[in-house]
């Protein structure tokens, strides 16, 4: 469970993160729940979390830190009613045309993790236009999780470890789709739940984690910073005493 948030003044902010974090994760739930509460349909909900996303883009690249991943749909989310599959995509696709020259702009790497190709081809195709526009920045790499698991994930990457001959924990490692990311240090889930949902559970081995009740559309700047605050307060052993 998570420990009480250290002040927002003890991580400082334009650029310079004072936790020492370097690659950020992030399970945005809540989406649904935020607009049951508000009696609004959960469209509205998932469109309120499109806007939490930009801002923590925006305070993830002032932070300073190298990764931010995102998990915003998982391959179990097909069992999810297919209007609301309809809209999840097409906010991807608004995302994608209307920030793709603000995320260019700011220097920010976009990158795809998970079955993304499953997808429709149009929304494929303007995934891929948006990965290879950014290719060069190297401000920030955000990562989105698109029909991603990570038990598929480790297998894929078993698999492939397998036919190059040698399986073993830096092999299979080397092959998953985090593979040219920093380690993950800190893995943050909204909403009050407390449960990884097979969303990086390799890369999580030795990650943090800050489990919050509050509900992705109302997750801000300072969310974070308060995140990255409790992090820089725990003492990381990595296995040791």
């Amino acid at each position: 469970m998570s420990v009480a948030p250290v002040p927002v003044s003890q991580v400082r902010d334009g650029g310079d993160d004072a936790s020492g974090a370097r690659h950020v994760a992030i399970i945005m739930d809540g989406n649904g729940r935020w607009a049951k509460k508000r009696f609004m349909p959960r469209a509205l909900g998932h469109k309120r979390g499109v806007d939490a996303v930009r801002a923590t883009v925006r305070a993830a690249g002032d932070l300073g830190l190298e990764a931010l991943t995102l998990y915003a749909f998982s391959s179990e989310n097909w069992k999810r009613p297919a209007e609301e599959i309809s809209d999840l995509m097409g906010l991807l696709r608004t995302f994608i045309r209307s920030d793709i020259d603000e995320i260019d702009r700011n220097g920010v790497r976009l990158k795809i993790i998970g079955e993304y190709r499953a997808l429709a081809p149009d929304l494929v195709d303007l995934i891929d236009k948006a990965v290879a526009r950014t290719a060069g920045n190297t401000r920030l790499t955000l990562s989105i999780a698109l029909n991603y698991g990570s038990q598929q994930e480790i297998a894929r990457a078993a698999a492939r470890a397998a036919a190059k001959g040698d399986i073993t924990p830096e092999t299979i490692a080397a092959e998953l789709d985090t593979a040219d990311l920093p380690p993950l240090d800190l893995l943050i889930r909204t909403s009050g739940e407390v449960r990884l949902s097979n969303f990086l559970l390799w890369q999580a081995a030795y990650a943090e984690m800050v489990f919050t009740p509050v509900l992705w559309p109302d997750f801000t700047p300072d969310h974070l910073r308060d995140a990255l605050g409790q992090f820089a307060e725990r003492e990381r052993r990595f296995g040791g005493r």
